[in-house]
C-alpha cells in the first residue's frame, strides 16, 4: 500500500480545509446576498401596497381613476402584477399569477371606517406563473363592509438576477483566494518542513562519516528528537569502537604466537597443516567479527595519515626516501586506525625491500581513491605475487617480517569495500596499487 508523505497529507489537509471555508462563505454570503435583495424587493412591493391602499375608500370600494393614474407608478417592472380583493370586487393587472396558499390566514384590525385606510403588516407569498416562481407580498384592510385585500407580485428572476450578477464576481474572488491560500500552503510547508530537511541531511552525513552528531538547536518539537538521534549516535558509535577494540587485540594477541608455532613446526608436514589449519579458522572468525564492527560511517582524511607514517618509516630506515603526493582534499571511507595499520604495513615493507627510494601518490577515480605506493627494490615475480599476500609466506630470508603485513592489509581493505593488488613499478620495484572507498 502506498502512503503518501507528509508533504502531501498536509497540502491535501490544507486544500480540503481551505476548499470547504471557502464553500461555507460562499453559501453564506449568497444567503446574505439574497436576504438583502428579497429585503429590498419586499419594500418595493410594500411601497406599491401602499400606492393600491391609498385607491380603496372606507366603504371598501376602489377608486378606479385613482388606480388609472397611479398604474405607472404601480408597475414596477416588466411582468410586476398587482390584485385588489374587496366587497365590490376584484381588479388586478392582466395575468396576475397564481399563489400558494398563505402561511397563515390573512386578516389583522385596521383603522375605523371612517379613517384613511394604511397596509398592515404585509406577510410574503409564494407561487407560480408560466415563466416560473413568483414572489409576492399582501396585506388585508378593514373597511365598513368588509376587508380588502392587496397583492403586489413580483417574478423571482427580480431576485436571482442581481443574485446571479453578484455571485460572478464573488465566485471569482473565491477563486483567487483558493490559489493564493493553496500557494502559502505550499511556502508555509516548505518553510516548516526545512527543519526537517535539515535534519534528514545531517543523519545522512553522519552514515557517511561527515559529522559525529546532529544539531540540537531545532525548534520546540524537534529539539528532543534531535537529542535522542545524537544519544544513539554515540552509543553506537561507542559500541562500534569497543568492538572493533576487541577485534583489534584478540588478531595481535593471536598473531605472533601462530606465527611462531608455523615457523617451530615448518619441517613436520602434518603438524604444518594443522597449524594452518588453525590459522585459517583464527581469520575466518576475525574476518567476521571486523567485518560486523566495521566503520562504515567512518571517514578519514588521506594526507595527515601517510605524511605521519611516512615520518615514522623514514625515521626507523633512514637511508630511504619516502616522498608523497597526497591531495589534501582527498578523504577515504575507513576508520583512522585501520588507514594507520594499513599504510604502515605497506610503507614499511616498501621502504625494507626498497635500494633508495619509496614514492606513494594518491588521485580520486569516481568514488575510489586509488594509491599507488612503489618502490626501487628488486620486486616481486609476477608468479610469486598471489603468494606473497598468504598469511605467514615469506619470500625473502631476511630475519625481519613474519609474512602476514599483506595478508593483513588485503583483509582490511576487503572489509571496507576497497581492492589491493601488486604490479611491476616503473623503476622494477613493487608496485602496490590500493583502491579504497572515498568518503568525499
Amino acid at each position: 500500500m502506498k502512503r503518501w508523505s507528509l508533504r502531501a497529507r498536509m497540502l491535501g489537509l490544507s486544500a480540503v480545509a481551505t476548499l470547504l471555508a471557502l464553500a461555507i462563505a460562499g453559501w453564506a454570503t449568497a444567503g446574505i446576498l439574497s436576504r438583502f435583495v428579497t429585503e429590498g424587493l419586499d419594500q418595493r412591493l410594500d411601497a406599491q401596497i401602499a400606492l393600491m391602499a391609498s385607491a380603496v375608500r372606507a366603504d371598501g370600494t376602489v377608486d378606479r381613476l385613482a388606480i388609472e393614474q397611479r398604474a405607472g407608478a404601480m408597475t414596477l417592472g416588466r411582468d410586476w402584477r398587482w390584485r385588489i380583493v374587496g366587497p365590490a370586487g376584484t381588479i388586478s393587472s392582466a395575468d396576475f399569477p397564481e399563489l400558494d396558499p398563505p402561511p397563515h390566514p390573512p386578516g389583522g384590525h385596521g383603522p375605523p371606517a371612517d379613517a384613511l385606510p394604511a397596509p398592515a403588516h404585509p406577510i410574503p407569498r409564494e407561487g407560480t406563473d408560466s415563466d416560473g416562481p413568483v414572489h409576492a407580498r399582501q396585506t388585508t384592510i378593514a373597511t365598513s363592509r368588509g376587508p380588502v385585500t392587496l397583492i403586489a407580485a413580483a417574478p423571482s428572476q427580480v431576485i436571482a438576477r442581481p443574485i446571479r450578477a453578484a455571485l460572478m464576481p464573488l465566485l471569482t474572488v473565491i477563486a483567487v483566494l483558493a490559489i493564493l491560500f493553496a500557494l502559502a500552503a505550499f511556502f508555509q510547508l516548505r518553510f516548516a518542513l526545512r527543519p526537517i530537511v535539515a535534519l534528514r541531511d545531517q543523519l545522512g552525513e553522519i552514515r557517511r562519516g561527515a559529522r559525529t552528531s546532529v544539531e540540537e538547536d531545532q525548534p520546540a518539537e524537534l529539539k528532543p528528537l534531535a537529542m535522542e538521534l545524537n544519544a544513539l549516535a554515540s552509543e553506537s558509535a561507542a559500541a562500534l569502537n569497543a568492538a572493533r577494540a576487541s577485534a583489534a587485540n584478540l588478531a595481535h594477541a593471536l598473531k605472533t604466537p601462530v606465527a611462531t608455532l608455523a615457523l617451530t613446526v615448518g619441517d613436520r608436514p602434518q603438524a604444518s597443516a594443522q597449524v594452518d589449519r588453525i590459522e585459517e579458522v583464527i581469520r575466518h572468525h576475525l574476518a567476521r567479527a571486523r567485518t560486523v564492527a566495521v566503520a562504515h560511517r567512518a571517514r578519514t582524511p588521506l594526507a595527515p595519515v601517510v605524511a605521519d607514517i611516512a615520518t615514522v618509516i623514514g625515521s626507523l630506515y633512514p637511508a630511504r626516501t619516502i616522498a608523497a603526493d597526497v591531495p589534501a582534499d582527498l578523504a577515504v571511507s575507513l576508520d583512522a586506525h585501520d588507514l594507520a595499520e594499513i599504510m604502515g604495513n605497506l610503507l614499511d615493507n616498501a621502504a625494507r625491500h626498497a635500494r633508495s627510494a619509496v614514492s606513494v601518490t594518491a588521485r580520486l577515480e569516481g568514488r575510489h581513491v586509488i594509491l599507488a605506493i612503489e618502490d626501487d627494490g628488486s620486486g616481486i615475480p609476477e608468479a610469486l605475487r598471489e603468494q606473497a599476500m598468504q598469511p605467514g609466506v615469506r619470500l625473502d630470508e631476511t630475519p625481519a617480517g613474519d609474512g602476514f603485513g599483506l595478508a593483513i592489509v588485503r583483509d582490511l581493505v576487503a572489509l571496507h569495500g576497497g581492492s589491493l593488488e601488486l604490479r611491476e613499478g616503473g623503476r622494477g620495484g613493487l608496485l602496490v596499487h590500493l583502491s579504497l572507498l572515498s568518503a568525499g
